[in-house]
């Protein structure tokens, strides 16, 4: 009887320890996957590597960025962004390459006079040239909680998310010329700085340094995704990456919630803006559902 109840004993705690060791591993770290690159202390880990907040005062803004470079991969963050009077402000959440011909998936956050919803301003740069804005006001207040803002890259398609919901999609058409983020890998970074000359209303309104410091949160870190080392990624024919994203594409609930969202949320998109182009649309926005 004492041998069969130290062997469940035993079966307990080797349990114990492997669902506490998965706990762990799965759990992201922000003092192992992020270094804060600017700030002069402004940028701080807190609670174990479970929390990450940048601060912005009237002197300096501070930024991080990932440890790792990524080329493919399901990228989630959640924030909160700045809280009240907020004008002036920008917290910028993006994944980049190095070189003069960058690739870049952006998302940034322009904040507001209290009561006024934030811009969620969206963008994709292909070898150093951007001009694909879609900017939108979210449908909750991003200050009060943490929500989760994801990019979903693989190499048919880039998608945009909210709490899971798609608010935008930026498809391969290299088919008709169109470059797309397939070769550079990208990291991770944020910054939270003043870009009062424009951010807010075209920069009529300038950031009220008497509500400083102002302070975004980020925790929950996620990737599942191909890690660049030694110039290639971590992910090849005969060691594919694990789940669903590296194929996954929008089906037909999916499509109809982005429509939803840039039916009622979208406030600007560079496919819709002549003025802008007068010589004709970026050739992505003449092919339907593209963008």
């Amino acid at each position: 009887m004492a041998s069969s109840n130290s062997r469940i004993i035993s079966l307990g705690m080797l349990l114990f320890i492997f669902v506490g060791f998965f706990l762990v591993v799965s759990a992201a770290n922000f003092n192992q996957e992020f270094d804060i690159t600017w700030g002069d202390g402004r940028g701080n880990i807190l609670n174990n590597g479970e929390l990450l907040t940048l601060s912005l005062d009237k002197f300096s803004g501070s930024g991080f960025q990932s440890k790792n470079e990524y080329l493919f991969g399901k990228i989630d963050m959640q924030l909160k962004l700045v809280p009240g009077n907020s004008a002036g402000t920008v917290t910028a959440y993006y994944l980049r390459s190095q070189g003069e011909a960058w690739d870049e998936i952006d998302f940034e956050f322009l904040g507001n006079l209290s009561g006024q919803p934030y811009t969620m301003h969206t963008n994709v740069y292909q070898h150093g040239k951007g001009d694909k804005e879609q900017q939108f006001h979210l449908w909750f207040d991003p200050t009060k909680d943490f929500h989760t803002y994801s990019v979903l890259w693989n190499p048919k398609r880039i998608i945009f998310s909210v709490d899971e919901t798609p608010i935008r999609e930026f498809k391969n058409l290299e088919s008709i010329g169109v470059p797309f983020l397939k070769s550079n890998p990208l990291r991770i970074h944020s910054s939270l700085w003043n870009a009062d000359q424009w951010a807010t209303r075209g920069g009529l309104i300038k950031t009220d340094w008497t509500q400083a410091p102002f302070t975004a949160s980020y925790r929950n870190f996620k990737a599942d995704a191909c890690v660049w080392s030694s110039g290639k990624p971590s992910c090849t024919k005969t060691s594919p990456p694990k789940g669903n994203w590296f194929l996954q594409e929008l089906d037909l609930a999916a499509q109809q919630k982005l429509k939803l969202v840039q039916k009622n949320n979208m406030i600007y998109n560079y496919c819709t803006d002549t003025k802008r182009f007068p010589q004709g649309l970026p050739r992505e926005c003449t092919v339907s559902n593209t963008y």
